[in-house]
């Protein structure tokens, strides 16, 4: 069998969120991979209630431990590095980022036990490193984040471009400008396959850069009569400067609010790419600063429950309290999905009588992304023989590959779960993998299938309610059955308590039931279940879960 180059995203293909890909060269089953980034995505109410992170499913790899030659991390977005710190110690392999982003790493890795010195520091391009019959290169991009980058994957097969999270600015702020002259150097000699960021595919306007919002703000800040509170992302170091640099200018103190921001800023500190940052003031000592000299960073652009945002939109964090007069500005986009838990925010902050400022006119905030302009700038620059989007839904994927075809690409969708076969002249499915997510619930890893969301969600939407009965040594009913109900409506249709009407219709059939039904739990659990359910729907016109509980004396 001929040795091929693969293709295979287990995250990130299909979403956007949760990005894991993986590349690998040699006999088919037998070839040295490389991973590209381990991120995470954020549940909701709807579909994960009560989960707390959710991660790729990384069972084919771990089954391939051996065959892992390198982790590489292309930046420090969540989405891209948030497993790391939960599945090292099943994968095994060196973990490589520049240094910024292997600062974010090395902590991740340090919180749940494992040793920070996996971490491998690279510099970019020229700089090569060799995995087996892979070699790899980081090409730095900019984007909201310091130090982002693509990757540069040299085979036998010929040489892959990965973008990474990128777009094309100039001027950023903070990290690396775009440098098309790069692209075009390694892009010279031909390229196999180009893999790139779809997010933005939609975008019909070219993108902007960092540097345009900074006037912007600045005049949000001097303006503003009462405390401003600016919440973004708090990876996005260059906002953060830029909002910090309009705070100085307007006579206001920084204080920062919430650990992911603290610890962002000391991380971009620690590596020297945060400069010129003005010096912040302690909560403690903001209560003693007037209102109309502060700006508070704070975290929780996206609604989150317990970040800061969200506890000042409450009334009070950290002894700080928002007023009527206080202006709060949303520099940020907010990611699909999470509309109604910012949509609360921003209400209760307008009960408070603050005034709530967002960017639906774009003037607060600017995209990581490339717009669709710049994605054709890439795709003229590298032309590559085979456009794979990613970093996407499914619908940005499809639309990739048709702005691909326009413009003479041979492009392919590739979801998560799909290998593709880049050997040859044009890609082909080489086989589909079982994909999926691993909930981190607490303190525990489940898995989709386990069944426990499922279960959960079933009980948010129906009710419970729990059933008990003690069968004495002779297979007797020791009193009547009774029930708990939690999530139920007290009083059904008829008047009546719900608990009551449930308890005399499940008497009833303990009454009438035969000595060899009494003795099969299996067959007792079976009938009562069904006559709670049946009693349930009649009275409230729902069928909530129900758990029996057949207790024999003796």
């Amino acid at each position: 069998m001929n040795d091929r180059l693969i293709y295979l995203p287990l995250g990130g293909a299909g979403e956007i969120g949760m990005n894991a890909y993986v590349y690998g060269y040699g006999k088919p089953g037998a070839e040295r991979l490389i991973i590209v980034d381990l991120g995470v995505t954020f549940p909701d109410m709807d579909g994960s209630p009560g989960v707390d992170l959710i991660l790729p499913d990384i069972a084919w790899l771990e089954a391939r431990k051996a065959q892992i030659e390198g982790i590489f991390i292309t930046h420090a977005h969540e989405d891209h590095v948030g497993a790391i710190g939960h599945y090292w110690e099943r994968l095994g392999a060196p973990v490589y980022a520049r240094r910024f982003t292997a600062n974010i790493a090395r902590r991740k890795l340090a919180e749940h036990g494992h040793p920070e010195s996996v971490v491998k520091v690279v510099e970019p391009y020229p700089h090569m490193i060799t995995c087996g019959p892979l070699t790899v290169s980081y090409l730095p991009v900019s984007h909201s984040i310091p130090e982002s980058a693509g990757l540069l994957i040299d085979s036998p097969e010929g040489r892959v471009l990965h973008s990474g999270d990128f777009k094309i600015d100039e001027t950023p702020v903070v990290g690396d400008p775009w440098n098309a002259g790069l692209w075009e150097e390694v892009s010279r000699n031909g390229v196999k396959a180009l893999v790139c960021d779809s997010t933005n595919v939609f975008s019909q306007a070219p993108g902007r850069s960092e540097s345009a919002i900074g006037g912007h703000v600045a005049d949000l800040m001097t303006s503003a009569e009462g405390m401003v509170v600016a919440t973004t992302f708090a990876s996005n170091i260059a906002r953060l400067k830029t909002l910090a640099m309009a705070a100085q200018k307007a006579d206001r103190s920084v204080v920062l609010l919430g650990r992911a921001m603290r610890r962002m800023v000391e991380a971009a500190v620690e590596e020297g790419l945060l400069t010129g940052f003005p010096a912040t003031v302690s909560p403690e000592d903001a209560l003693n600063i007037p209102r109309e000299n502060l700006m508070l960073l704070v975290t929780g652009s996206q609604g989150e429950r317990r970040a800061a945002s969200a506890q000042l939109a409450q009334g009070n964090y950290m002894g700080i309290k928002l007023k009527e007069g206080d202006t709060f500005l949303f520099s940020s986009k907010t990611i699909p999905g999470n509309e109604r838990g910012v949509i609360r925010i921003m209400n209760q902050l307008s009960e408070l009588g603050v005034d709530v400022v967002d960017d639906a006119g774009g003037k607060y905030h600017v995209s990581g992304h490339a717009n669709r302009p710049d994605l054709e700038t890439l795709h003229r620059i590298v032309k590559p023989q085979i456009l794979i989007p990613m970093h996407g839904e499914h619908r940005h994927l499809r639309e990739h590959v048709k702005l691909g075809t326009h413009n003479g690409i041979t492009g392919i969708v590739a979801v998560n779960g799909m290998m593709i076969d880049l050997s040859g002249n044009a890609p082909t499915v080489a086989e589909y993998i079982d994909t999926g997510r691993t909930y981190l619930d607490g303190s525990v890893q489940i898995g989709a299938l386990d069944g426990v969301v499922r279960n959960r969600i079933r009980m948010a939407l129906n009710g419970q309610l729990v059933v008990t009965l003690i069968i004495d040594e002779n297979d007797e009913p020791l009193g009547e059955p009774w029930v708990e109900t939690n999530g139920l409506p007290e009083v059904g249709t008829s008047g009546a308590p719900l608990v009551e009407v449930l308890e005399e219709d499940l008497t009833q059939f303990v009454m009438r039931a035969n000595r060899k039904t009494l003795a099969d739990d299996d067959k007792l659990e079976k009938e009562l279940k069904a006559i709670a359910r049946k009693t349930a729907q009649d009275e409230i016109g729902k069928k909530p879960e129900v758990m029996i509980v057949v207790s024999r004396l003796g």
